[in-house]
């Protein structure tokens, strides 16, 4: 009898050790590796928590949930592009500071209106700490940094290309207009065989069938594309016709709206796009402020402080009716405009850094500023007079060179991606 008790309660044991062996495993295979992506890998709680934050948007889009298998795989393969362009980053040396990403997450918080530590609690209390919180802004400002030095400081818009942009521009009300569009992407991988080309044609042909057959085309891009707006189910948004990018410019200045383009073939893959939606554009005026600043340049032998003292003397002996033209000559460093007595001329909205707009906009006309600072040293300015402005030319010179460079900055992103993609190794671990 006794020699049973021994056994039964060495069974126990074992048993209570095998269970919590099995929960150690259990534990374990929580978390796993789903993808190697060169020299990093897409951990399966990385995977859960993205494609968890995609279905709370569309839930609050009141959007169907497309079928989970699905819905992964446009995450899995968003996070792939992601850590390969973080590793690229890397090796070309692109770094973010701690300053730079708290001013980012400062920012952030200052948006939703929040003070940081308020902000802290509420990201906390959804489930993501906020060290974690912080990592994911830090990679997007890498990207970010990586896709300004690749793609957008290598894009250059010629004075010849905004001529030949304007003359060709279609004129009257009909360049005023606005689009809404909705697109699909089946890419083809560089150096496809016969039958990859083939299989990426089926499935474009496939996707438009299913459209022409009544089937949301939305619900559609976020089942099949490739493209970067899939999981927005395509969504491109509002668009100048100048904006739209060249490859489909011309079927959809042709399109009645909520038609599609039928398949557009590119180096990059099939294309189907839909026009949503058509709108005028408005007519802008330009609000302009004359202006005028005189500013003092810290330097080692002048302190912050010491500039700041300068500089409030210099307003007082403008306030007691010095002339200030006369003292922006004799005291200004920013000898561009010193010559012209600080005059800046008549300036619109974006040509000055944001330190120095803020003060312009809220300067009464003829008031001299307190002193303040910006990354050029510390300035005062002084407002003379307030205009809108009709800049067509300026305004439409502005728009075609915005346009060309988007309609440039777009071709050789689908291009670079395509190319990291291509040239990466990724394995996909099966669950």
């Amino acid at each position: 009898m006794l020699e049973t008790l021994k056994f039964h309660r060495l069974r126990r044991i074992v048993s209570a050790a095998a269970l919590l062996f099995i929960g150690q495993v259990q534990a374990v295979e929580l978390d796993r590796i789903i993808a190697v992506v060169d020299e990093d890998v897409v951990m399966q709680s990385e995977l859960d928590e993205q494609a968890e934050r995609v279905r709370d948007a569309l839930r609050q889009q009141h959007t169907e949930m497309p079928p989970t298998t699905v819905l992964e795989r446009q995450v899995l393969e968003r996070l792939v592009l992601e850590k390969i362009q973080a590793q690229v980053a890397a090796q070309a040396g692109i770094k973010v500071t701690d300053k730079e990403l708290t001013r980012a997450v400062t920012d952030i918080a200052k948006r939703n209106k929040l003070e940081l530590p308020q902000f802290e609690k509420i990201i906390e209390s959804e489930g993501i700490t906020f060290a974690r919180f912080r990592e994911q802004i830090g990679q997007q400002i890498l990207i970010a940094k990586l896709r300004h030095e690749e793609v957008e400081n290598r894009i250059k818009v010629s004075d010849q290309e905004i001529e030949n942009f304007l003359r060709n521009q279609a004129s009257g009300s009909e360049s005023e207009l606005e689009y809404r569009l909705s697109h699909i992407l089946i890419t083809i991988p560089s150096g496809a065989s016969e039958a990859e080309l083939k299989a990426a044609r089926d499935k474009a042909d496939d996707a438009l069938r299913r459209i022409d057959a009544g089937e949301d085309f939305g619900d559609i891009a976020l089942r099949v594309s490739d493209g970067q707006q899939a999981l927005e189910k395509g969504d491109l948004g509002w668009r100048k016709g100048a904006e739209i990018p060249s490859l489909f410019a011309d079927a959809v200045s042709t399109m009645k709206i909520g038609e599609n383009s039928g398949i557009i073939t590119s180096p990059s893959g099939y294309h189907i796009v839909k026009l949503v939606d058509k709108r005028s554009g408005e007519k802008i005026m330009v609000e302009q402020h004359k202006v005028r600043h005189i500013l003092i340049k810290p330097n080692a032998l002048v302190t912050n402080q010491q500039a700041r003292d300068r500089l409030l003397q210099l307003k007082m002996r403008i306030e007691g009716g010095a002339d200030f033209a006369q003292l922006a000559r004799t005291n200004s460093d920013d000898r561009g405009s010193a010559l012209k007595g600080g005059e800046l001329g008549w300036v619109s909205k974006g040509q000055m850094v944001p330190e120095f707009e803020e003060v312009m906009k809220q300067s009464p006309i003829g008031v001299v500023s307190e002193p303040f600072r910006s990354e050029f040293g510390l300035h005062i300015l002084q407002v003379t007079d307030v205009r809108e402005y009709d800049g067509t030319e300026e305004v439409k010179r502005a728009s075609a060179r915005r346009a060309i460079r988007e309609q440039k900055m777009q071709e050789r992103q689908q291009t670079w991606l395509r190319s990291l993609r291509d040239e990466a190794y990724v394995e996909y671990r099966n669950k």
